[in-house]
């Protein structure tokens, strides 16, 4: 009911700042070539206020909207010619002006547009002045970059420009945490940021810049204000509530420095509201910065992670989460040819979560075969640790040589306890038990990157990089049972409970290395030659025994559920690329030429397997204009499993589910196509991005499964089928006049898979579809509103589910020293034949006080206000559907005040 008023303010004044005259026309050089973006500005004489701002579109065209009967001075400029000023009174009538603009050498008019113009272009670089858009609501970078034309920010903190992701963030062009985006966007002070430049064409390496292909490659930097440099600023926040009656707290310290020598950034954060600083799946995903060494030879190796399957949470919600966050990043130049940077990152998560799964077992004919329901409750202690040192030296603009170590620690311990019931596909009552579980873990991984960079003339540039992982993994794994439901040799029945226990050890050391060479035959064409070779060397040591009701361990020897095996993975490789720029078109065809050696030495005998390989790959760029773009990518790639697919000792998954290797595995064989088309009119903000990925793999590595009920046991297989996906995404968006803007997403993947049933092939697919559309305003004076609504449908073999999820967000900024905002959320997720129905909502609001210009910030919010108790969810397997119901954090309210360094 509080917000209709407000819809009704938004629509008077969308009559209100309709009444506007248009000042239009073309900006050229003086050849009469119009001229593409091009920065246009009407300055308010009376209330030396910038009113209205334009970009040209590609045929030199601009559009003011400004005040009947007001007096403008409007600028013109364009990098690399003079700014030119012209007087405009409006009447009643709209206005057309075409402008011409002379060269001029000196840049220094340019410099006094950037700083007060909303948006400006400069070469590669777009400029946004954050002020233009902030409307005093704004407390985080986040709430800033959510109001700039052209940029998305997601749940998860990642950055979108221009449909790109953004894969860097800087300030004052210091890695932020390594570039890492969600710490800056959710903890940089929306009041210390002056301007946000997006940097495309991207490369770290300048010297590489003109030789690789970077048009996908975005970065951010973040300029602060004036009096933000030189000085420590951020804020030191502190809170307390209730939610029913348990006590609720936050203590949330942010402190930053940045001067030309030195930066130093300083988070912490403790809190039971739910707020979580790094999340399990931020920590794994958490690269430091590094480069894919072999991203373009062909070749997919990667290390997984022997990560148990413990629980993740979704949307970062859980019945109860307790958070201790701590993190501090610095950079050093004690010279401009030295630097120092690093971070350290800590983090400890209580969590307590609450599920109800409800699980189809699909039989060869893709029917239900049994069904298990199962309730569970699972406690989680997570201590992460992330450490990183870097140092860049680069005496000339020749030579460049970089030097970084990132180590990854965490304990991880997991116990649940779960009550199963299992029926038949015609819902039977089969059987039921009460399963106790416990998961804990202390990996390690320490990822070494050592790398040079020569221009020996213009015509030779030379990169040299190599990269070092070590990883240390030690799974533990323990379920107590009514009933095992394997057989093992040598196992004691005459227990009261069955409490079987697996130990793992996973160690690898894997050595990258690689050599380019790139010759430039012309300003538009070069060659590049790659000599690289990658070796690891993995070993992996199981067992399993059981501990009886005496406290003593029976150990099982059966050769079949033990393990002590060593795998080798060597990769030596020559590469050649072709890069010419003719005309609109960018062609870089290419192949890798690569000899392969593996080999697995377990059960006292060596498999080993010798091959070559000849691998193509090709990338198209077709620049239609300036701001449009259509790109099309093919490869080859060879897919190689590590030692957890080769060890032939069964392991535990989970309580029930059995997995094998096979020590005969071959790799398989990928072929991927990627077309993409992009178009950015900075005349209206249009953004327009179509993705089309298809992938089709041959001999992948599949499993056998061999099913009892809801027990599996499966075995790995080179498939004899090729799996298929196909994914497509599509988005529009664009600005109006300068309050408002509108976008359209749509995500579609389909995917087909095969799998082995006993000896018959059994084909699954999916077909997932994700639709969104949301409409803002951006007043400064008046309420602001965003309106959004996703659809999500979710195909798989044992039926459709759905998600319909409209929602609306509104802030407003009032009597100069108040902000109210609220969020609120409707879900109603049901599957086509509605015999899984659930509707839930989320409403969020706070009331913030706070003097321009003043210290203090007295704050009162809360969440979760319609105390909704569970979120529900669905996720597919080859071989079975599981829909998911999982209780979250009641309603809270929280009254916290905060100081502003």
């Amino acid at each position: 009911m509080k917000i209709f008023p407000s819809c009704f303010l938004v629509l008077f004044s969308v009559s209100f700042y309709a009444q506007t005259i248009r000042l239009e026309g073309i900006v050229k050089d003086t050849t009469s070539t119009p001229l593409e973006m091009a920065n246009v500005m009407a300055v308010n004489q009376t209330t030396k206020a910038v009113d209205a701002y334009s970009i040209t579109n590609d045929k030199g065209r601009f559009l003011l909207n400004l005040k009947p009967n007001a007096n403008y001075n409007v600028r013109f400029s364009y990098l690399g010619l003079k700014t030119k000023t012209i007087s405009v009174t409006t009447e009643e009538k709209d206005i057309v002006k075409n402008i011409s603009l002379i060269s001029d050498a000196s840049q220094l008019s340019e410099i006094e547009v950037v700083k007060q113009m909303p948006v400006s272009v400069k070469g590669d670089t777009l400029i946004y002045n954050a002020d233009s858009f902030k409307t005093g609501t704004e407390r985080k970078l986040e709430d800033v970059l959510k109001k700039l034309p052209g940029v998305e920010v997601n749940a998860n903190g990642e950055v979108e420009v221009e449909g790109k992701k953004v894969s860097k963030l800087m300030v004052e062009g210091k890695d932020f945490f390594d570039g890492d985006t969600k710490l800056g966007v959710k903890n940089i002070p929306a009041d210390a940021i002056d301007k946000v430049q997006v940097l495309r064409n991207y490369n770290e390496i300048g010297a590489l810049k003109g030789v690789e292909n970077n048009e996908e490659n975005v970065a951010m930097n973040i300029k602060l204000k004036s009096g933000k440099k030189n000085f420590w600023f951020g804020d030191v926040a502190a809170g307390a509530g209730v939610a029913h009656t348990d006590e609720r707290y936050l203590v949330n310290p942010k402190l930053f420095y940045y001067s030309p020598k030195y930066s130093l950034n300083f988070i912490g954060n403790l809190n039971n509201i739910g707020e979580l600083p790094l999340t399990i799946q931020d920590y794994f995903k958490f690269t430091g910065g590094f480069r894919s060494m072999a991203r373009r030879s062909g070749t997919n190796f990667s290390v997984t992670s022997n990560d148990l399957g413990i629980s993740l949470l979704r949307n970062n919600r859980a019945k109860e989460i307790v958070s201790e966050f701590g993190a501090a990043n610095f950079s050093f130049n004690p010279n401009k040819k030295l630097s120092f940077s690093g971070f350290a990152i800590l983090s400890g998560t209580e969590t307590e979560l609450e599920t109800k799964n409800k699980t189809s077992f699909l039989d060869e004919n893709k029917q239900i075969k049994t069904t298990e329901n199962r309730e569970e409750l699972s406690k989680q202690n997570n201590n992460l640790g992330l450490f990183k040192l870097s140092t860049s030296y680069k005496p000339n603009e020749k030579w460049q040589l970089e030097y970084d170590v990132l180590t990854k620690t965490s304990q991880q311990n997991e116990d649940n306890s779960a009550l199963q019931q299992t029926f038949d596909g015609a819902n039977t009552f089969l059987n039921s038990q009460t399963i106790l579980t416990n998961k804990k873990q202390d990996p390690i991984t320490v990822n070494q990157n050592w790398s040079t960079y020569f221009t020996k003339s213009e015509k030779n540039i030379f990169a040299l990089e190599m990269q070092h992982l070590y990883q240390n993994e030690d799974p533990f794994y323990k379920a107590n049972l009514d009933f095992v439901p394997f057989e093992f040799t040598g196992y004691d029945l005459l227990q009261d409970r069955d409490v079987i226990n697996q130990q793992r050890f996973v160690r690898t050391n894997k050595l990258d290395g690689k050599l380019d060479y790139y010759y430039v035959l012309t300003p538009k064409s070069n060659l590049n030659f790659t000599f690289g070779a990658t070796n690891s060397s993995q070993n992996f040591d199981s067992y399993i025994f059981q501990t009886l009701d005496n406290a003593s361990q029976n150990v099982i020897t059966d050769a079949d559920f033990n393990n002590d095996v060593k795998y080798v993975f060597t990769d030596l490789y020559f590469g050649f690329h072709y890069k010419i720029l003719a005309g609109k078109f960018t062609l870089t065809p290419g192949f890798t030429a690569h000899k392969y050696t593996t080999y697995n030495d377990q059960l006292n005998t060596k498999v080993t397997d010798n091959f070559y390989r000849m691998l193509p790959d090709f990338f198209a760029l077709y620049q239609i204009k300036k701001s449009e773009t259509l790109s099309y990518n093919y490869a080859i790639t060879n897919e190689f499993t590590d030692i957890n697919k080769f060890a032939q000792g069964a392991v535990f998954s989970n309580y029930n589910s059995l997995y094998k290797g096979n020590r005969n595995l071959e790799n398989a064989l990928s072929h991927t196509h990627s077309l993409r088309y992009f178009k950015y009119n900075m005349f209206n903000f249009e953004n327009i991005f179509g993705n089309i990925n298809y992938s089709k793999r041959l001999d992948a590595v599949k499993s056998s499964v061999i099913a009892n009920q809801v027990n599996q046991f499966s075995t790995a297989i080179n498939s004899n089928f090729a799996d298929e996906s196909l994914n497509g995404v599509a988005g529009y968006g664009r600005g109006f006049a300068r309050y408002y803007k509108a976008s359209l997403n749509a995500n579609i993947n389909w995917s087909k898979f095969n799998n082995l049933r006993g000896i018959q092939n059994q084909t699954t697919e999916s077909f997932s579809q994700t639709y969104s559309v949301k409409a803002a305003t951006n007043y400064k004076e008046l309420p602001n509103l965003e309106f959004g609504f996703s659809k999500v449908l979710n195909k798989y073999n044992g039926g459709t589910f759905s998600t319909d999820r409209p929602s609306v967000k509104l802030d407003y900024y009032f009597l100069n020293a108040f902000s109210f905002v609220a969020e609120y959320e409707y879900n109603n997720y049901y599957n086509s034949d509605k015999t899984v129905q659930n509707e839930y909502d989320f409403l969020s609001a706070s009331v913030i006080y706070q003097k321009k210009g003043g210290k203090m910030e007295y704050k009162v919010s809360g969440t979760n206000l319609l105390n909704t108790t569970s979120l529900n969810d669905d996720s597919f397997n080859q071989t079975f559907v599981r829909t998911s119901q999982y209780a979250v954090q009641p309603r809270y309210v929280i009254f916290s005040v905060k100081y502003n360094i």
